[in-house]
């Protein structure tokens, strides 16, 4: 079986940035989305999960609402967890720049058994 999903790479402008405010501090961003939604695309079921991105900006920051719209683009995409998680991971990275960036998904328990998937890159200590 393969990942279905079509969706394209993001370019910039589906992701309102803005400048951090403090670039010469490293801080860590936590943004929490309860409510992540994706397809099976075996089954074709639905699969719900929580997505908690982490970060430390360097130049730029993104936006909660655009950051919000870009993960409901997966609600109706058949993907598997590994690969939503990695591509959220790498279309994050592509457009922040960050100096670290960390993506944790954790789906919901589905025939007795969750999945939780990590991604990390960077250096999250000064």
């Amino acid at each position: 079986m393969s990942d279905t999903t079509t969706l394209p790479s993001p370019d910039r402008s589906q992701f309102v940035l803005f400048e951090n405010p403090n670039p010469g501090r490293d801080y860590l961003i936590e943004t929490v989305c309860p409510e992540f939604t994706s397809v099976c695309p075996v089954t074709g079921q639905p699969d719900f999960g929580t997505i908690t991105i982490t970060y430390i900006p360097d130049k730029l920051c993104v936006e909660l609402k655009s950051l919000k719209l870009y993960l409901q683009r997966f609600r109706n995409e058949g993907i598997f967890y590994e690969a939503v998680t990695n591509r959220i991971f790498d279309d994050l990275r592509a457009v922040l720049l960050p100096r670290y960036l960390k993506l944790h998904s954790s789906f919901t328990p589905r025939g007795g058994i969750s999945t939780c998937v990590t991604v990390e890159e960077g250096r999250k200590n000064g």
